[in-house]
């Protein structure tokens, strides 16, 4: 019985992934990524599809391979898009490998404001829902998989977790998920992190500001633009604008609803959490147990490797780990391997990337 027992929760296991001398530091980590790496060369084309209520949401495809195998749905973080440096170079290293990789754009996120007054969020899984919909209808003989960075990972970790019988996806990997939305909102909220913390906060103004010209937010959120600028922090603009717009009493009750620490324990799709306990978004807080998992996750952690990092290789020669570790775990759900239960659980816990704690 014993012997059973363990086999009913998920594992955390160590990551392989270790971090070079010269970027041993979390904001080193971070930040080279998304200013100093020379990204990848990637030809994407757009679409738009038109929503339920009538607004849209813009994807942005990459290249089509010369055998489409799989299809991979990806989703981008904060404010991020397809220009984002993880998702460019995700995008082009997957589709050197038979995948068709799309990005779904969160609302407003594609660099054109969308149409009614709400956005997105952590938690919003209406919108990605009917995007694997439409993948599945147009692609129904394909495997498919997801990955998601950062908001988009908590996201997806979430919608899976609502979802336990859900038939768009073969397997998932979650990278930088915040999944204590409270416990990030705070430590993003102190030190350096704080720079993180203004750069993401200043775009989300900005795009509210845009937004406010033609739409009107005064019987929604009761702010006009002069105190949208003076708006300090994530958890005030929760409090203010995400919460009162979605349907939220506060911004507590949005971090708490939506946060995918809460949806980890009901996931049946094999699925791989890939996660640095130095993230400066976040804290150890964040890091589940193995019994608060379902049995097809398993949290892979590293000691180093930032929020969307993981830099390894030499100074002159960086790379980003992420790419081959997703690709090693994407690859075995690809047609011609193994897919069954017990071969998606076996490539979930036990793979050469990493070893159990």
């Amino acid at each position: 019985m014993s012997h059973r027992k363990n086999l009913l929760h998920g594992k955390i296991v160590k990551s392989a992934f270790t971090a070079p001398w010269w970027a041993k530091n979390r904001h080193m980590q971070t930040i080279w990524p998304r200013f100093i790496q020379k990204r990848l060369p990637l030809d994407y084309t757009w679409e738009r599809v038109t929503l339920p209520d009538t607004d849209f949401l813009d994807l942005a495809w990459g290249p089509k391979p010369a055998k489409t195998t799989g299809i991979v749905a990806m989703f981008h973080g904060l404010e991020g898009s397809i220009r984002s440096h993880y998702a460019n170079d995700m995008m082009a290293a997957l589709s050197h490998q038979g995948w068709q990789v799309v990005m779904m754009h969160f609302r407003s996120c594609s660099g054109e404001p969308n149409r009614l007054p709400r956005a997105y969020h952590s938690g919003e899984t209406e919108d990605p829902a009917f995007f694997l919909d439409l993948l599945n209808k147009r692609f129904p003989e394909l495997p498919k998989v997801a990955v998601g960075f950062s908001l988009g990972a908590n996201m997806l970790l979430k919608l899976l977790g609502e979802n336990p019988a859900q038939k768009w996806l073969n397997a998932a990997v979650a990278i930088s998920a915040p999944l204590k939305l409270s416990e990030c909102a705070r430590s993003i909220n102190q030190g350096f992190s704080k720079v993180y913390q203004k750069y993401l906060l200043g775009s989300m103004k900005a795009t509210l500001k845009k937004k406010m010209a033609f739409i009107d937010y005064r019987k929604l959120i009761q702010l006009n633009p002069d105190d949208v600028d003076k708006i300090q922090d994530f958890r005030q603009f929760d409090e203010l604008v995400t919460a009162p717009l979605h349907d939220f009493s506060d911004a507590e009750d949005y971090y708490q609803k939506c946060s995918a620490f809460h949806y980890l324990s009901a996931i049946h799709c094999p699925t791989l959490v890939l996660h640095s306990i130095d993230d400066p978004f976040m804290n150890h807080l964040i890091v589940p147990q193995q019994e608060e998992l379902a049995e097809a996750v398993t949290v892979e952690l590293s000691d180093r490797g930032g929020h969307v990092g993981f830099m390894q290789g030499n100074i002159l020669r960086p790379q980003v780990w992420l790419q081959t570790r997703v690709r090693h775990f994407l690859e075995q759900f690809m047609p011609g391997s193994d897919q069954g239960h017990s071969a998606s659980q076996h490539a979930v816990r036990k793979t050469h990337d990493s070893t159990v704690i």
